[in-house]
């Protein structure tokens, strides 16, 4: 006989394939983000994770992620992120393999100027995907 915790022991995994994602979570002009692990999809409690693509030439609106710290794995293509530092635009400019990480609260915006679609990863210290979006023009 089973005791009452042997059952959060055997939890199954869960598979969710790539043309299984959902786009039924917050979005922000100029991207497209998809959900494979939140709450809604796997019943988890403390994640988030999804994809986002960014097309060619585009540009996403600016957004936050409110309380979630948000972390970023660069699949392919050469996106760009803008965020704002002492008033003036950064711009970080990671390769495939390449990590990227930002904090809660802080305003920021994809771009793609490559002529192929920007694919990146995303896991959120959330099951939800929070998305604040901004009034557009320069971030600061």
């Amino acid at each position: 006989m089973l005791d009452e915790h042997s059952d959060a022991w055997h939890r199954p995994l869960r598979h969710i394939a790539a043309g299984d994602l959902s786009a039924d979570t917050g979005q922000t002009p100029g991207m497209a983000r998809s959900e494979a692990i939140s709450s809604s999809t796997v019943g988890s409690q403390r994640l988030w994770m999804g994809r986002t693509t960014v097309g060619p030439g585009a540009t996403s609106g600016n957004h936050h992620h409110g309380e979630s710290e948000t972390a970023i794995y660069v699949v392919s293509g050469h996106p760009v992120f803008v965020f704002a530092r002492d008033g003036e635009e950064i711009r970080l400019t990671p390769e495939p393999g390449d990590y990227v990480f930002v904090p809660p609260y802080t305003p920021h915006r994809e771009e793609n100027p490559g002529g192929e679609e920007a694919v990146v990863v995303i896991a959120r210290s959330s099951q939800e995907a929070i998305v604040v979006n901004l009034p557009g023009g320069l971030i600061g």
